[in-house]
């Protein structure tokens, strides 16, 4: 038997085909339309677009896979965080999701800090309230578009609407809901106390599941579209981290992953939901049973490194720049980058903070620049590790993924920082390949999540911090670390 995962990403849709000794059998992937950004800070994607991708993925995946096949016994989904999808009582969209990156919502965080309290918000749900929370996109809607937020029956995130085209079920998994700011996410249900202050019906959520638990079953309709078999089990799945997190092995306490995509996750199982007073990290539930995660976010990690290439080295590789980058001594003598490009989420929680790079000097080359954008990366991801330090938070071992894993010297680079010895695995296909594990667990192939991780996942290469490194960027982080304060105090 073969098991399916799909990520409802940003940029596109990826279907992973799974055999039942956890192996990659095939992939397939079909892009999205571009974001919109009507006005600055907002963003915006249509849901049929997901679902057209969708159906594109699950076939391509299907006739990519070699004879003889084998049927698809249950499928999972994961997908981008935090979107909010508006139906209407016939399951209509009622307008484009505002997705995870859409920033436009402070004053609905600071009247839901007014109206329920900081401190007592992060009492219900483990965090406070965030631009990227699905909740106060909602409350946006009702403040600017009232006429559509009095027609809202439905309300879901982007890969849980790909799972209502695909079953006709509405349903979510505790770990998707935690980042809603509507779930009561110590035990795992969602908060009556919030929607109610917030002005949410409870009818309008959809039940909650644990994440490999079977929630729905192919519909007919989406079968004549996907070459699914109708009535096969789809699996709750979860958010594109916890899905990733599986994908990687990062299950049990002392696990953590550091993923470097279009933002950058550090990601820490643990085995109770640590609070932090202040709200610095995002605490969720994992997609594993009984198991919760921390989670610290810099908004801008590759895509600073896109950024970068976009505008001043067009045309070039990425291999190209970090080989020349690789040349330049570690602290890029110097010069240093503030990936503050969408504001910033962990620890500052300012969405209006912007990037810079300081310290320029005559001397300084087009690799200095890239060396600096790598490293100023890490930096950020490395405020969460001060996090988990001061909350007492156990890591015992770092798996690298994304962009970020790829390339030797952004490996070289966070080992360094980090002060940890880093893992790579064999293969990396993140949340796709995480969810066809749930799946298969979700129809009884495996017992567990640790027994579909353990056969399914081997380590290619371990990364240890190189002493000469570590010397440049522990005093490098603490003076990297002055850049905030001076960035705020310019607005």
């Amino acid at each position: 038997m073969w098991f399916l995962g799909m990520d409802v990403g940003t940029g596109g849709t990826r279907a992973v085909i799974v055999d039942a000794n956890g192996k990659l059998v095939s992939g397939a992937s079909s892009e999205h339309a571009p974001f919109r950004t009507p006005h600055p800070g907002w963003a915006e994607q249509d849901p049929e677009d997901w679902w057209r991708a969708a159906q594109e993925a699950i076939r391509a995946a299907i006739a990519a896979a070699p004879e003889p096949r084998e049927p698809i016994a249950a499928l999972g989904l994961t997908g981008q965080m935090h979107g909010a999808v508006m139906l209407d009582e016939n399951g209509a969209v009622l307008r484009p999701s505002l997705i995870w990156c859409d920033t436009r919502t402070q004053p609905e965080c600071d009247w839901l800090h007014q109206k329920i309290g900081y401190e007592k918000l992060i009492e219900l749900t483990c965090n406070p309230a965030l631009p990227n929370f699905t909740l106060t996109k909602l409350l946006w809607v009702k403040t600017h578009e009232p006429e559509i937020f009095a027609k809202i029956r439905h309300i879901m995130c982007p890969k849980d609407y790909v799972r209502y085209r695909l079953t006709g079920e509405f349903a979510i998994d505790v770990q998707e809901a935690s980042g809603t700011l509507l779930l009561d996410v110590t035990h795992r249900r969602w908060s009556r106390e919030v929607a109610e202050a917030a002005g949410i019906p409870m009818g309008w959520l959809p039940q909650v599941y644990e994440s490999p638990e079977v929630c729905a079953k192919i519909s007919d309709t989406a079968a004549g579209l996907t070459g699914l078999a109708a009535g096969t089990p789809v699996v709750a799945g979860a958010g594109d981290q916890g899905a990733g997190a599986v994908g990687m092995g990062i299950l049990q306490p002392g696990s953590v992953s550091a993923t470097i995509g279009t933002s950058g996750v550090v990601f820490a199982a643990t085995a109770e939901p640590t609070k932090d007073p202040k709200g610095r990290l995002h605490t969720f539930c994992h997609a594993v049973p009984g198991v919760w995660h921390v989670m610290g976010v810099t908004q801008s990690a590759g895509l600073s490194l896109q950024w970068l290439r976009n505008t001043f080295f067009a045309g070039q590789s990425y291999d190209a720049l970090s080989e020349a980058a690789a040349k330049i001594p570690a602290g890029s003598q110097g010069l240093e980058w503030a990936p503050y490009l969408l504001g910033e989420r962990t620890p500052h929680l300012d969405p209006e903070v912007r990037g810079a790079f300081a310290g320029i000097h005559s001397s300084h080359t087009a690799a200095h620049f890239t060396r600096a954008v790598l490293e100023g990366v890490a930096y950020s991801l490395q405020d969460t590790f001060t996090l988990f330090a001061e909350l007492g938070i156990p890591v015992s071992g770092i798996r690298l993924g994304g962009g970020g894993a790829r390339g030797p010297l952004w490996r070289r680079i966070q080992a360094g920082i980090y002060g940890h010895a880093v893992e790579i695995l064999t293969a990396e296909e993140g949340g796709a390949f995480g969810c066809a594990l749930m799946a298969g667990v979700g129809v009884n192939h495996w017992a567990n999540l640790d027994q579909a991780c353990g056969q399914a996942i081997e380590v290619a290469q371990r990364i240890e911090p190189d002493p000469a490194d570590r010397a440049a960027y522990e005093p490098g982080y603490a003076k990297w670390r002055e850049l905030y304060p001076a960035l705020r105090s310019l607005r």
